[in-house]
């Protein structure tokens, strides 16, 4: 009767331990895979950019693809908006490989265009969003903007697919005419 009763008793400490396993283990969360945007800047350094793939799947889908391409590759800021103060920075015009003086700049690139988004991300520091065309917000393309400062005022207009996660000094020390030397994604 006692050895019943211990058998019982380490069948249900066995039982238990699963059973609280198993529960513990349906809480724990696989961390989630990242992908990023590794931009190497000539003579400037490298800026890492978190995709938010879950919150605007298209945008960075388009991103991905045309940085897998080589399309970012050679080309060069053609905008820095820092007068009166620090405000964003510009690339990804495919024009700005040969002229930093074309009239059309800023106006250029893949051929394809993605719909707005509303990733629920603000326009802060470090934010990267997809530049449109004015008053059409359905027109995102290639070039992107990165953030200087904070601007909320903007949030609802543009796509804001990344955020910058290291390299913000160089994205501070950027000018009209650096270039990108590389573009790459990383995943994982």
């Amino acid at each position: 009767m006692k050895r019943q009763f211990l058998r019982f008793c380490w069948v249900g400490l066995v039982v238990g331990v699963f059973a609280s396993s198993t529960t513990i283990a349906s809480h724990l969360v696989a961390p989630q895979a990242t992908t990023s945007l590794r931009l190497e800047i000539e003579k400037k350094g490298e800026v890492i950019i978190l995709l938010h793939t879950k919150e605007a799947p298209k945008a960075t889908s388009q991103v991905i693809r045309i940085a897998q391409e080589g399309f970012y590759n050679g080309q060069r800021v053609h905008e820095v908006m820092a007068d009166p103060q620090p405000f964003l920075v510009k690339l990804g015009d495919p024009l700005s490989r040969s002229s930093l003086t074309d009239s059309r700049l800023g106006s250029g690139g893949s051929g394809s265009t993605v719909p707005y988004e509303d990733s629920g991300k603000s326009n802060r520091i470090g934010a990267v969003g997809l530049a449109t065309r004015e008053r059409d917000p359905d027109s995102g393309d290639s070039i992107f903007y990165i953030m200087l400062r904070d601007a909320p005022f903007l949030d609802g207009s543009y796509t804001v697919f990344g955020q910058v996660t290291k390299g913000m000094e160089v994205v501070r020390r950027l000018e009209v005419g650096d270039k990108v030397t590389s573009a790459t994604v990383i995943r994982g």
